[in-house]
């Protein structure tokens, strides 16, 4: 793993989410871990030159449709970002457990 995949906390990213969106946990645990994978990837930082960090992830998310959901705020995001790049469909929210 490289240093920018490793400077990336999705447990921060979790405490960030709740104090900035709410919402459900379940919802907060799959967007964060679909943000480690994307960040894991590397591919924010082979596409725009910069690795992918909480901040970025939050302020990005703030622009989504006022009434969205974390999940499709994350989507929407993602979506953009697919426009603007290709790849990235497959880090995209499918489906939340409601279970653990």
């Amino acid at each position: 793993m490289n240093g920018a995949a490793s400077s990336f906390d999705p447990e921060v990213l979790m405490t960030s989410l709740r104090q900035e969106f709410g919402g459900r946990e379940p919802e907060r645990r799959v967007v964060a871990r679909q943000a480690r994978d994307l960040a894991d990837s590397g591919k924010p930082r082979r596409d725009r030159g910069e690795p992918l960090t909480v901040e970025e992830v939050v302020r990005q998310l703030r622009d989504a449709p006022d009434g969205s959901t974390l999940a499709e705020r994350w989507n929407w995001w993602l979506g953009a970002l697919e426009a603007a790049h290709g790849g990235y469909r497959d880090f995209q929210v499918t489906r939340v457990s409601t279970g653990d």
